[in-house]
């Protein structure tokens, strides 16, 4: 499903005791709002504090309360969890904070969403190996999250996937390319599942092993243009045909 990390907000506080102008103290915190479901039922709140880059104690609102991770953290977090306001302010910010922000930054990005154009293709290994490739796109899409998967017969695949970055159409649109090493097995059903802020659902689309239509258009482009090639030879092998018999020849 889509993953969102929603405003993560960094909080820095520089303490700085100078000696030669060369020693500075950093410290902070830094609050995330992580789900990946539309009802936000699984949201979570983390709230880490940090002093220069070092993560000393942090609060998960899955766990309700704060795990030190120093000796400095740990006596922060004893300190904190000991503190009924102070907790209950915290374990609440999942609600005040996290989905109230959640709900309002979804349905101002939903409002201008672009749905992608998903195909999937039948591509050649780039150092030729014997394995069969194939390459999911999804193209022109907005915003830029997204999430390309690869099923087998209904089945998540995890192994042999390689997929690129959102990329930047330079246009305010995005295109991203999943592949997908595999051995073709007979009757084995292949799809590519994209899930998308535009969609109400994940989009599945079905790998078809049949002719590409590139291909099929291509046969039917040639084939056509043997038969007019027939037809336009025979119709003058007519004409020549009918002339030579009302001609008289002269012997020099």
């Amino acid at each position: 499903m889509l993953k969102s990390n929603l405003l993560c907000f960094l909080l820095i506080l520089m303490l700085s005791v100078f000696t030669g102008g060369e020693d500075a103290y950093f410290g902070g915190s830094l609050g995330r709002c992580i789900y990946s479901t539309r009802d936000y039922s699984d949201m979570v709140y983390i709230s880490a504090y940090l002093f220069n880059k070092d993560k000393y104690t942090e609060f998960n609102s899955t766990v309700g309360k704060f795990v030190g991770y120093t000796d400095y953290g740990v006596r922060n977090a004893e300190y904190w969890n000991n503190n009924p306001d102070f907790m209950q302010q915290m374990r609440a910010e999942v609600d005040r904070f996290c989905r109230h922000n959640a709900q309002i930054f979804d349905s101002s990005v939903r409002d201008k969403t672009v749905k992608p154009t998903v195909k999937i293709t039948s591509v050649k290994q780039p150092h030729g190996g014997h394995q069969a490739m194939l390459m999911c796109s999804a193209f022109r899409f907005y915003p830029q999250r997204i999430t390309v998967s690869w099923l087998k017969d209904g089945k998540p695949v995890t192994s042999d996937v390689t997929s690129t970055e959102e990329l930047a159409n330079g246009d305010w649109y995005y295109q991203i390319h999943s592949h997908l090493e595999y051995t073709p097995k007979s009757g084995e059903k292949i799809s590519c599942m994209v899930d998308h802020a535009s969609f109400n659902k994940p989009m599945i689309v079905d790998w078809d092993p049949s002719l590409p239509e590139s291909e099929r258009n291509k046969i039917v482009i040639g084939a056509s243009g043997l038969v007019l090639g027939i037809v336009i030879a025979a119709a003058g092998l007519i004409y020549y045909k009918k002339k030579s018999k009302g001609r008289i020849l002269v012997p020099h």
